[in-house]
């Protein structure tokens, strides 16, 4: 197979039949390729790296390590998930790193958008080649790399940050899903027993919270960013609304507005609701989310969330506006 285009010949996966030959036929080639060697993996707890390490382990076990950085900046829940899945259900190597300090503590105070990205790339890029060099006898990384990767960005994904690691650490690229797009890296996820909500996980980016915490990252603010995006994805699952949008989420912004609660004054922030439906991102439509949902969502989110006392819907498409605020 050539490395950049994908074989004409190759069966679209969208079948539960299809998924298990691709992963017999992936198997051999990842023993084949990897032989008795060892391979390191930046899982994500994302689609694509999940799959990668599901595949990984079903074809070379303890071979992989797994490192997982917790930056803070992930959806509430995530990494209790990861480590459930692949350390408890899968017995997989699995090696945390509680960063949130660290990577917070860089992100103090800096309001623009452009270096919040550039800060968390950069600082997820050093976490890992630290572990990366606590580990001995790493010759091969693996990486979520999938097809339209290569067609947007080159042979190297850059969206899992490992691709700036040093040099001198030369490790032979594993990517065994580079040829597949989104669709069929979900049916070979299921088809590998991973979980729903890991499977059918949308479209999340790469600095996470940190792009939807407008302007400076403070805590307390991403903490109430936290909680009101669990609450939406929750009442959007109940509501059945959870397969019908592509991508739905909450931003919090750096300004307050006067509130009552509890029959006093307030002075707390709004958060702002984000439901679109797409085909390619370029350009995005709005979702009609019924009335009753939104106001359930509006009614837990200002009761349960602390320092909130307003929520807003935008209902500006792409364009003018984009899919996320930063």
């Amino acid at each position: 197979m050539s490395n950049n285009v994908r074989p004409e010949t190759m069966e679209r996966i969208t079948t539960a039949a299809l998924a298990e030959a691709f992963i017999a036929e992936q198997c051999a080639a990842l023993k084949a390729q990897i032989g008795s060697k060892k391979v390191l993996l930046a899982l994500s707890g994302g689609v694509d790296s999940s799959v990668v390490a599901a595949l990984l382990i079903k074809a070379v076990g303890k071979q992989l390590t797994c490192v997982h950085v917790n930056h803070g900046l992930l959806r509430k829940g995530e990494p209790e998930q990861v480590i459930d899945v692949f350390r408890n259900q899968m017995d997989a190597n699995l090696v945390y790193v509680d960063a949130v300090d660290r990577f917070l503590d860089k992100l103090a105070g800096v309001a623009d958008p452009e270096t919040k990205r550039k800060i968390i790339g950069a600082e997820f890029i050093r976490v890992f080649e630290e572990e990366a060099r606590k580990l001995e006898g790493i010759d091969f990384l693996a990486q979520g790399t999938i097809y339209p990767d290569i067609l947007e960005s080159g042979p190297v994904k850059a969206h899992h940050n490992v691709g700036g690691l040093p040099e001198d650490l030369q490790f032979e690229l594993v990517e065994p899903l580079k040829f597949l797009f989104k669709d069929e890296v979900r049916v070979v996820g299921k088809a590998l027993g991973l979980p729903d909500n890991m499977v059918y996980r949308q479209p999340f980016p790469g600095p996470g919270l940190g792009v939807r915490c407008l302007g400076a990252i403070t805590r307390d603010r991403l903490e109430a960013l936290r909680e009101a995006d669990a609450i939406l994805r929750e009442e959007f699952e109940i509501a059945g609304l959870a397969g019908k949008v592509w991508q739905y989420f909450t931003v919090v912004p750096d300004f307050k507005s006067t509130g009552v609660r509890d029959n006093k004054r307030s002075f707390d922030w709004p958060v702002i609701i984000r439901a679109v439906n797409t085909r390619d991102a370029m350009t995005a439509v709005i979702e009609e989310i019924p009335y009753p949902v939104l106001h359930k969502i509006t009614a837990r989110i200002t009761a349960e969330v602390p320092g909130v006392n307003r929520v807003l819907y935008d209902l500006t498409p792409k364009p003018s506006g984009t899919i996320e605020w930063e």
